[in-house]
């Protein structure tokens, strides 16, 4: 049972604390990573976790906890940490989220519980994701599968439709109210974009079939090779399996391009392939799988974004032999939107980054392969919609860079198989399911949708906490009847 601590037991005085520098997270040596899939940051030990968390301000009105997605009660868990009772703050954590071991390393915190840490204002922000991680990780060492217990059944039946973070949680939330929940992945392993977009480096798969063990032990049941839309459609789930609710977590997984000339040539890939090629289908352990694909040894290799999967292209990349590694990206640095410890783990690996360069031609050796792409140079102009200031190409810029290997990673949009194959089922303009803010009620009765699905390209944690939302409506639903 989860200890409740209700008076401090921080060892520090409060003005002693913000005398303490953030524990760094041990890692790799960069030139010894750079040529390794193995995991980067390597964890805190009991000691450093107790020291970060002795960090801790204590506040009365925890911003941390507002600003995440799913509602951790960050607070709570800190103080069992500091009490030493890590399996107490690893239960306080999976009340709200299911996933702690993957969160605790792919969770962008600074933009979230970090970047509410009132510390943050004078000093670095006590390290949330740190501290979750090294507790979910000390769970998964220490817990007893028959300790996991399940809760009284309710008799409703719900499918999840994919296993990607907001099915997983959804899964995971209703699986705790008595309700037998079925996810079905179109994939042949579990995990979604986990599996196949996230690199071993950043996220070990291990650590995802751990997760979903656990949930298996929690009582979730799953299906592989089920493409729903397909295999079966939402309208047989319901009329003819019996499920009472249906929720749609689907992921956005069709590959965005540039629309310039050259895409077509060999040697031209979306990031979703080149990172599917890699994680799913195990290139990354290059050459016990032989992946002919990632034979990058002597050649130039260029991703062009500057998301955080764009790093992951490029990163996996150097790893399996490339001799030069770029950065294309339109904007600076400042605006790139992948996370700072990704570019400072990039750069400190000796990716190259260019800055302000945007192809406008991938060029080929006669033959159909790429030996290159015609580059420009931008500036900044005026903020655009997003907020951040526009490219604008500087005439009279244009030069040649050689290679042997173009990703494209600026975004992915909706596959429309389920949305074409469920009547009644309301999508918007650029064909994304239309869900409520709060509750991701659908315009079918009984049907809920979250994460990229409805919301286009985004985080880990903000998909969840969309199954988390989900999860709370198809509770209610289930038990008022109400719509």
């Amino acid at each position: 049972m989860t200890q409740t601590v209700n008076k401090s037991l921080n060892p520090l005085p409060l003005k002693e604390r913000m005398k303490v520098p953030r524990q760094h997270m041990p890692e790799q040596p960069p030139l010894l990573r750079a040529a390794n899939f193995k995991e980067v940051n390597l964890g805190y030990s009991e000691e450093l976790a107790r020291k970060e968390a002795a960090r801790c301000l204590e506040c009365a009105k925890p911003a941390c906890v507002n600003d995440c997605p799913v509602g951790v009660k960050v607070k709570e868990f800190v103080q069992l940490i500091i009490a030493g009772d890590f399996m107490g703050a690893a239960a306080k954590i999976r009340e709200d989220n299911v996933l702690p071991a993957i969160t605790g390393r792919v969770c962008p915190q600074e933009d979230h519980c970090e970047g509410g840490c009132l510390m943050g204002k004078k000093v670095t922000p006590l390290g949330i994701g740190y501290l979750e991680r090294f507790v979910a990780d000390y769970e998964q060492q220490h817990m007893d599968p028959k300790d996991i217990k399940k809760a009284p059944p309710s008799g409703k039946k719900v499918a999840i439709v994919g296993s990607g973070p907001s099915g997983l949680t959804a899964a995971g939330d209703l699986v705790q109210k008595g309700h037998e929940v079925h996810v079905f992945e179109a994939l042949h392993e579990l995990g979604g974009v986990l599996v196949y977009g996230i690199p071993e480096f950043r996220l070990p798969k291990q650590i995802i079939r751990e997760q979903i063990d656990y949930m298996r032990a929690m009582g979730v049941q799953f299906e592989t090779n089920v493409v729903v839309g397909k295999t079966v459609t939402i309208n047989e789930l319901m009329e003819e399996e019996g499920y009472d609710a249906v929720f749609i977590g689907t992921g956005a997984g069709l590959p965005q391009f540039m629309g310039i000339p050259g895409e077509h040539f060999n040697g031209v890939y979306s990031a979703n392939e080149f990172l599917t090629r890699i994680n799913l289908m195990h290139a990354y352990e290059f050459p016990k799988y032989d992946e002919p694909m990632v034979d990058f040894r002597g050649k130039d290799v260029a991703v062009i974004g500057g998301g955080n999967t764009a790093l992951d292209a490029i990163r996996s990349a150097l790893r399996l032999g490339a001799r030069k590694a770029y950065v294309l990206y339109r904007r600076s640095e400042a605006e790139m939107p992948a996370r700072k410890e990704e570019v400072k783990h990039a750069q400190q690996e000796g990716i190259e980054f260019h800055m302000l360069t945007a192809p406008v031609e991938f060029l080929s050796d006669g033959k159909g392969w790429l030996n290159g792409a015609r580059c420009v140079r931008m500036e900044l102009g005026e903020p655009d919609a997003s907020g951040r200031r526009r490219p604008v190409t500087i005439a009279g810029s244009e030069f040649d860079l050689p290679l042997s290997v173009a990703v494209i990673a600026i975004g992915t949009s909706a596959n429309p198989l389920i949305q074409s194959t469920t009547p009644g089922l309301a999508t918007n303009k650029r064909n994304y399911i239309e869900a409520d803010v709060m509750t991701q009620r659908t315009s079918r009765r009984g049907v809920f949708a979250g994460g990229d699905i409805v919301t286009g390209s985004a985080t880990v944690i903000l998909a969840m906490g969309a199954g988390r939302r989900a999860a709370k409506s198809i509770h209610e639903y289930l038990t008022t009847g109400n719509w």
